[in-house]
């Protein structure tokens, strides 16, 4: 099986047994291939292991539940993601999202923060067959193809996840949540790569997409706190709009947003 269909079915396996005990044996039987090659591959080409993806997606699929259905108790959502015990799913929940379960629930909406990835058939070589999944938010993005995104991306983040990959995932939930905190109450924030993210207003109004980009650049340099060290964060910004082309597909949508956040990236660092 060619490396990219055997990436291909292990992650569609995998989304689809969030809610069961799975192993890593359990994903390479599927596959039917050894457990040291998907093991290997996978964390070559997504830079994650198998177990830490399934963490990761679990635990944001069970903070969209907390958020979303706050009538449910929180060893309910547990029991859903493999989890007996409060304590044990408390822990796994705080290792990602840095806060409890009934903290998170008390917000009015939340994001992605590790969206299930997929696999493009487009493209060539290994390192560029990861994407990720913004299907849900497709239609919702073609009713405002009129309407301003605002895109970010981490400066310096390389540097952060050299301290410790928990501080990278601390700036990146730090990220959204200023984008976030910003946005009007019908603005989706959603992330589409490792450190890029988009705010998408429900504004056709320059100037408003211009006062939210002034927001977050006021809290440009703020430090996040890793074990005692502040380490400042700060984020690329730019406005952007999709054309009749770019909202054909998925993958259009995903590389204008990298491109347009690349090319800023480029004239600010100039």
């Amino acid at each position: 099986m060619e490396n990219m269909e055997l990436l291909s079915l292990a992650l569609s396996y995998l989304e689809e047994n969030l809610n069961q005990r799975i192993t890593t044996d359990d994903v390479a039987r599927a596959c039917f291939c050894s457990k040291s090659t998907l093991e290997k591959l996978f964390k070559y080409v997504n830079n994650i292991s198998i177990h830490d993806y399934v963490i990761r997606r679990r635990m944001t699929k069970a903070a969209m539940d907390l958020i979303q259905d706050k009538d449910r108790g929180i060893l309910d959502i547990a029991l859903d993601y493999g989890y007996t015990s409060n304590e044990a799913f408390t822990r796994a929940f705080k290792q990602i999202w840095h806060c409890n379960p009934s903290e998170l629930r008390g917000r009015t909406r939340g994001y992605e923060l590790y969206p299930r990835l997929l696999v493009d058939p487009t493209l060539q070589g290994e390192k560029h067959m990861k994407k990720v999944d913004i299907s849900e938010l497709y239609d919702l993005i073609k009713e405002r193809r009129d309407c301003y995104f605002i895109l970010c991306d981490i400066r310096h983040l390389v540097p952060i996840n050299e301290i410790a990959i928990a501080a990278g995932d601390m700036a990146i939930i730090e990220s959204l949540n200023r984008m976030t905190k910003v946005a009007g109450e019908e603005d989706v924030v959603f992330r589409v790569d490792g450190d890029e993210f988009v705010l998408l207003t429900d504004s056709c109004d320059l100037s408003y997409a211009e006062s939210l980009v002034e927001k977050i650049k006021a809290m440009n340099g703020t430090p996040i706190v890793y074990e005692g060290r502040e380490i400042p964060l700060s984020l690329y910004i730019a406005i952007s709009r999709l054309d009749e082309e770019e909202i054909i597909s998925h993958h259009k949508m995903h590389l204008h947003f990298r491109n347009i956040i690349d090319e800023f990236k480029k004239e600010e660092d100039y």
